[in-house]
Parts: structure tokens; C-alpha cells; sequence
């Protein structure tokens, strides 16, 4: 059983890093070229509240965002419901469902489900480009099952398999996606945790669909015939995520946790997270954090909209001391130019 376990943590070490010669951090030539930018989005309200700066120490079902490994310390049944306003004036917004289940002793499994809703919009077209003819809504959804093991008191380890869908009214493409993570913690009060995960790792995309057609008529010729054009094919937003985290233990019931995270993204500039959190026993914790990456702080160089301070809160209440059910409610703010930030707010129930 334990030549087993070393197999998989091999395995996971492999799919891993093995990436990361291919990554090309931070390729700023690269930008704008990957789609699927919704994968980049953390709909998840308690670890969005430092920007992702604890991806070595996140736990429970949203660690299935930012390190898949987490997702080993669940305890029994975790449920979460998220909405996020995203880029609060855009008109944006994801609803966000995941459940997470020990299965034995060592492993868990989990599924997250992500969908963006853009409101109502008018289908147009050359002849009436003002509309007026019908609305069409598009849809962004995300369905990844992952299985995250205990190795042994240190290691931590997981996958996640996503499932990418966007379409319209007309045109439409999906994808499939792969995630791995390891968690390693050390320390006599296994206070100091380290972790990477990679995240988005898959074959390219392509749109199809009647948006892709028209219909013309040839010259001299009165038939109708129907013209299909060519999608060009896209790549997933591959990244990597290296952190690390200390907890300060002050006493009993106080912990001070500071955490730091660095992002190579493939289509992006890198990025340079770090966070802190106050927790008072389990009933309480506040959070801060800061996302840096390469001409954020010059408004002409910046290319996000996020200007990198966040902020959230969990509130925790016991339901069943006896068996540790608990009811959750956790919220976070990044701040944004333009718009009026992101806003996310979540429920959390622990069976």
C-alpha cells in the first residue's frame, strides 16, 4: 500500500511540473491570445478575500480553485452556494454550487459547478444592427469532479477534471481541462505549509455552430448556397501556482496567518500575492490581501481592472458540537478600475 501511495505522489509531482518548462512564464507577447478567461475567475468568497495568496494552506471544498490537494482535508460533507458580482456594474454575475464528500479514510471526492449569466441581449444583424428582433443570453458554465488523497501526515495530493462549455444563440464550444495540486505541511505544530498546483491544462478549443455560416447567392446562379466559415482554435489559460504559508500560533484561541503566492500565468504577466488572516478559534477569521503583477500601479501600463487590495470575513457557527456541523458565511471585495469591484458572497454547511 505505501509503493502505491509513492506511485501516486510521483505521478502528481510529474503531471505537475512537467508543464513548467512549457509555461513560458509571463509572456507578455502571449496576452490576449488564450480563451476561456473565465477559468481565471476564483468564485469562491472565502479564499478570494486574499486574492489566493494561501493556495499552500486553502482547505476544505474551495481549495478545488486554488489547489486541488486541499480538498483531502475535508472532514465528512461540505456544502457551499456562492453568488459573485463580478466587476459590480458590468452586469455580470456567477452562481456558484460545489459538494465535497470523504469517501474512506484517506480520500475525498468533490464537484464544483460555475455559471456566469450576462443578463438579456439583442440578437442583431447587418440589416437591423440596432436589433429589435429578439434578446439571446449567453452562457459561461464550469463542471470539475476532482479526488483528493492523504498521503500521509504531510502530503497532500489531487486532481480535478473540468468540463468547459460557452455558448450563444448560434455558436457554441466546449473543452475539457485537467488541475493537479500537492499540499506538503511541516513544523511541530504543522504550522508551516507549502504547495503548487497547475491549473488549466488541456487540448485547444473551437467555436462552432450557424453563427459561423451565411448564406449568398453566386453571380448568374439564383440558388441559395450556405457558406461555413473557419473558427480559429484556441488555448486554455495554463498556469502555476507556488506558495507557501506560516501560521503564528498566539495562544489558544488567536492565530495570525501570513501567506504568499506566486502566478505563472502562460498568457498573462506573472503575479506576486500575499495575504494575512486573523482567526479567532474557528468562529471568526478577517483577511486581507495584495495582488501585484508587472505595471499595475500606472494606470496606462495596467492591464486588469483589478488595481490588487482585497478583503473578506468568515463568520463560523457550531450546529452539533458532537458532530462538528457547522454554518458558515463568508464574503469578499477586490477592488476594481473601472467598475465598482468584485463582490463575493457565500454559504458554507459542514455535516
Amino acid at each position: 500500500m505505501k509503493r502505491v501511495n509513492k506511485i501516486l505522489v510521483l505521478a502528481i509531482c510529474i503531471i505537475t511540473l512537467f508543464p513548467v518548462i512549457r509555461l513560458n512564464a509571463g509572456n507578455e507577447d502571449r496576452s490576449g491570445q488564450a480563451g476561456a478567461s473565465e477559468l481565471m475567475i476564483n468564485p469562491w468568497a472565502r479564499c478570494s478575500g486574499w486574492n489566493g495568496a494561501n493556495s499552500s494552506g486553502v482547505r476544505g471544498l474551495e481549495a478545488i480553485y486554488m489547489n486541488v490537494a486541499g480538498t483531502a482535508f475535508t472532514t465528512k460533507t461540505e456544502l457551499i452556494f456562492s453568488r459573485t458580482a463580478w466587476l459590480k456594474g458590468s452586469g455580470v454575475n456567477i452562481n456558484n454550487f460545489g459538494l465535497s464528500q470523504r469517501v474512506g479514510e484517506t480520500g475525498v471526492l468533490s464537484l464544483a459547478v460555475m455559471s456566469m449569466s450576462f443578463g438579456e441581449m439583442q440578437i442583431t444583424t447587418v440589416d437591423l444592427p440596432e436589433g429589435g428582433i429578439g434578446t439571446f443570453s449567453p452562457s459561461l458554465m464550469n463542471i470539475g469532479i476532482s479526488y483528493a488523497k492523504t498521503f500521509s501526515n504531510s502530503i497532500y495530493g489531487g486532481v480535478t477534471f473540468k468540463i468547459i462549455s460557452e455558448s450563444i444563440s448560434d455558436a457554441s464550444a466546449q473543452g475539457i481541462a485537467l488541475d493537479a495540486g500537492i499540499q506538503y505541511v511541516t513544523g511541530e505544530k504543522e504550522n508551516i505549509k507549502f504547495g503548487i498546483s497547475l491549473k488549466n491544462v488541456g487540448p485547444r478549443m473551437k467555436f462552432k455552430g450557424d453563427g459561423l455560416s451565411f448564406r449568398s447567392v453566386l453571380p448568374g446562379n439564383d440558388n441559395l448556397f450556405t457558406n461555413e466559415l473557419r473558427s480559429a482554435d484556441f488555448e486554455l489559460p495554463s498556469l502555476i501556482n507556488i506558495g507557501a504559508s506560516y501560521d503564528f500560533l498566539i495562544n489558544e484561541n488567536n492565530r495570525l496567518t501570513a501567506a504568499g503566492n506566486f502566478t505563472s500565468n502562460s498568457f498573462a504577466k506573472d503575479q506576486y500575492i500575499l495575504g494575512l488572516e486573523y482567526g479567532l478559534k474557528t468562529y471568526l477569521m478577517l483577511r486581507v490581501g495584495y495582488a501585484y503583477e508587472k505595471g499595475l500601479t500606472n494606470k496606462a501600463d495596467r492591464t486588469t481592472a483589478y488595481t490588487g487590495p482585497c478583503g473578506g470575513f468568515t463568520v463560523d457557527i457550531p450546529l452539533n458540537k458532537e458532530k462538528g456541523s457547522t454554518f458558515g458565511l463568508d464574503y469578499s471585495y477586490r477592488a476594481s478600475d473601472p467598475f465598482q469591484g468584485t463582490h463575493s458572497i457565500g454559504v458554507r454547511i459542514n455535516l
